[in-house]
């Protein structure tokens, strides 16, 4: 793992998800830039002092030097975005896979590279846009794939927070001085950080891509440098619409992300907060819910889910069903085997590229006196 150490939410989470099936163990790690932080999370994750290193580039050369059977094998980037691109290029060069928390990169050039050196090392690239990990998210997917609900007219896609409804990156919040911190996130606040989980759950669950965009780009609070605040509407490239909403300034709100995509025969209705739920709404019937672990659901639905029916699974085991199908697709490689398409159903280079041209158009139509934006990669 390179980044992660204490006080870095997301580090623990992805330790939390790789380890869950007992697919992998974490055997190294550089933890933080500064390296007595980095040896003091390694030695309370339990590691080898040996195989705790002061900085990333360190791991990278004293691990490509170790036997093939002793190296590691999986790199997870859990730093903030403006140190994603150099340690995955690095990763990547030296023959290892890379899991990588999204948005990809710093900016859409160097996302571009990155796709360009991960085609070129044969290595395999998974990106954590924890939300597709959902069972009934891909029950949606599958749903819609199968043509039931008919030709996608419709999407609505919101993601609203309210933890940043305050300027809360002026004292000793770690998160919200890097995420609103232009030099660290990028061009885009809520539009990069959360907006890029709702531009790939609409384009993930409706099977469309975007082809132009419209955007109202806001920074609500007093002295912010990046937009807390935003609405897009969409054009996909079947002539069907959308509207994106992406805050981080609606007191009150936690992570309600959700989703609705409307065809012509009926509709698909999830959301973060009733999550092993899926809404499935017809124009002639009755509403019907659909449940994570029944036996009605496709395979890709019950791939994904660990528990009988009744039993709740949340984010922590969504982000692990990333992990683990990126582990078995690894260990179907190292076999010589062709891994189940259910098990290659994970976020991967192509939609790192996409999250960030996402994030240059949204940016570049809220400034733009046009109605419509191109969405160019």
């Amino acid at each position: 793992m390179i980044g992660g150490g204490k006080g870095a939410f997301i580090g623990a989470v992805h330790r939390i998800a790789a380890q869950l099936d007992g697919a992998y163990e974490l055997v190294c790690g550089a933890f933080s830039s500064n390296p007595e932080k980095s040896r003091a999370c390694g030695a309370s994750l339990g590691l080898s002092p040996d195989r705790v290193y002061d900085s990333y580039q360190e791991l990278f050369r004293q691990e490509a030097q170790l036997p093939e059977d002793e190296r590691v094998q999986v790199i997870s980037i859990v730093t903030p975005n403006h140190l994603h691109f150099e340690p995955a290029r690095m990763a990547l060069e030296h023959g290892f896979h890379v899991v990588l928390d999204k948005p990809m990169t710093f900016s859409l050039q160097e996302a571009l590279e990155l796709r360009s050196i991960a085609d070129q090392s044969g290595r395999l690239f998974c990106l954590t846009h924890t939300y597709t990990g959902y069972p009934m998210v891909k029950e949606a997917r599958q749903l819609v794939a199968s043509g039931k609900l008919g030709n996608i007219r419709k999407v609505y896609v919101e993601y609203p927070q309210g933890w940043l409804s305050r300027f809360e990156e002026g004292g000793d919040n770690k998160q919200a001085s890097w995420r609103t911190d232009p030099s660290q996130s990028g061009i885009a606040g809520s539009m990069g950080d959360i907006g890029t989980h709702a531009f790939n759950l609409a384009e993930y669950v409706s099977g469309l891509q975007v082809t132009q965009l419209c955007a109202d780009i806001n920074i609500v609070v007093k002295g912010r440098k990046l937009d807390d605040d935003g609405a897009v509407l969409l054009r996909f490239d079947n002539g069907a619409s959308g509207v994106l909403i992406a805050t981080q300034v609606a007191a009150g709100e936690e992570n309600n992300l959700r989703i609705r995509v409307y065809g012509e025969h009926g509709s698909v209705d999830w959301q973060h907060a009733d999550a092993n739920t899926l809404q499935v709404k017809w124009l002639d019937r009755p509403t019907e819910l659909w449940r994570t672990g029944t036996g009605y659901v496709s395979s890709y639905a019950q791939h994904n889910a660990r528990t009988p029916a009744g039993h709740p699974e949340g984010y922590l085991e969504a982000f692990a069903n990333l992990y683990r199908n990126f582990a078995l697709c690894i260990k179907a490689e190292m076999e010589g085997e062709k891994p189940q398409k259910e098990w290659q159903d994970y976020p991967s280079i192509e939609e790192g590229v996409r999250g960030m041209a996402f994030i240059k158009n949204v940016i570049a139509s809220g400034k733009s006196d046009k109605k419509w934006t191109d969405f160019k990669v």
